[in-house]
């Protein structure tokens, strides 16, 4: 039998105060009738730089036009752009959409992204421009800093995909002020909310002057008029989604707070049950946006079946990361794939679940989400 009101993967972190606080913006905002790139704006900007620790943040209207201006502005035309295959549509699309060449790289089952080494081969094959690192469900990798590091020896830049990651932090500071550039996304499942919206984190000037430009139709450092000195196109944030984004800000690290407590308290189960997840006990703070859950190999089930068997059980699972790699898609099939395949990717895409995880969980919600999983698991995992 189904149990009634099972967890679901999704909360809209709103309450009737801030609601208010919303509606109040947008008098304002439609008030002075300054509905772009206006005060609100600013604020978020400055704020969100604060919050993340760099001299520069350029809010657009999406994370994926942060991606691809960011790229734009290290000028990526024609040139190698190292890549997860383990990664959203829209990273891949970016580098391409800026002219750039994407470079497929495979990941390891233990973190689902990359390693350093895994980088320095596709170098080693053929130079590389850069590389777009993804900050996947929230976790930064053990080794970033080393392939930071291994960036700026080899003259390489290294973008920050933290469309995941609001206020996940290691000892070496926040996400999206650990490279040369981050860009983070507020599409409506993602940790904090504009409903859409885009942020680039940046301490070079340079990248956050062209971002500006760029944004904006390409008409340099002037927010209005008729002179285009780039092109750009019309990626601005509005007024009113700023707003919301000051509001969501403000609790960001309660929300963050949450969401690590109750992926802690699943995880501690999925461990006395054996299953193996993607640890983040590394970190010194967890966006919490996904806990990555492997399949066992000894579990003939898909991942569709376990789905649906959690769902009866009491938790609805959403969406993974990712179930087919990107250099399965399609889209992308034109795009060069290294030799051997990337195995690892093809291997555990499939094979991987994300129990729900949000702000609006309690400690009971998390436990409720363990039970289903031990209800659907049992001792299957044992030893995996």
């Amino acid at each position: 039998m189904a149990v009634d009101n099972p967890v679901p993967p999704f909360y809209l972190d709103i309450t009737a105060e801030e609601r208010e606080k919303i509606h109040e913006a947008v008098e304002s905002v439609l008030t002075s009738g300054r509905l772009i790139l206006g005060p609100q704006t600013d604020a978020f900007e400055s704020a969100f730089a604060e919050y993340v620790g760099t001299t520069h943040a350029v809010s657009v209207n999406s994370g994926t036009s942060a991606l691809e201006i960011i790229l734009r502005a290290k000028g990526v035309e024609g040139r190698r752009v190292a890549v997860p295959t383990n990664t959203n549509f829209a990273t891949v699309a970016a580098i391409l959409h800026a002219g750039g060449q994407p470079v497929f790289v495979d990941m390891t089952e233990a973190t689902f992204m990359p390693t350093v080494a895994m980088l320095a081969q596709a170098h080693e094959r053929e130079p590389l421009a850069g590389a777009v690192w993804v900050h996947i469900g929230g976790l930064v990798a053990p080794d970033f800093a080393e392939a930071v590091a291994y960036c700026r020896e080899q003259g390489l830049f290294m973008i920050e995909d933290a469309a995941h990651a609001h206020g996940s932090a290691t000892s070496h500071g926040k996400a999206g002020a650990l490279a040369d550039a981050g860009a983070f996304s507020f599409f409506p499942t993602k940790v904090m909310t504009t409903l859409e919206g885009g942020m680039i984190t940046t301490d070079d000037a340079a990248i956050a002057d062209k971002a500006r430009s760029l944004r904006n139709q390409g008409k340099g450092s002037a927010t209005f008029g008729n002179r285009h000195v780039d092109l750009g196109n019309s990626w601005r944030l509005n007024e009113i989604s700023a707003a919301i984004g000051v509001i969501q800000l403000r609790k960001l690290d309660a929300m963050v707070a949450r969401r690590t407590r109750v992926a802690s308290i699943v995880c501690e189960r999925l461990e006395r049950l054996g299953l193996g997840w993607c640890r983040f006990d590394h970190m010194t703070a967890f966006s919490g946006y996904k806990v990555i859950v492997r399949i066992p190999e000894s579990d003939a089930r898909t991942a569709d079946d376990l789905k649906a068997a959690c769902r009866e059980a009491g938790a609805i699972i959403g969406g993974g990361v990712y179930d087919a790699p990107c250099h399965l898609q399609p889209v992308f099939e034109h795009v060069p794939h290294p030799p051997g395949g990337l195995p690892v990717a093809e291997r555990w895409c499939p094979r991987h679940l994300c129990p729900p995880i949000t702000s609006g969980m309690t400690e009971a919600d998390a436990e409720r989400v363990a039970d289903a999983f031990e209800a659907v698991f049992g001792a299957v995992g044992a030893g995996s």
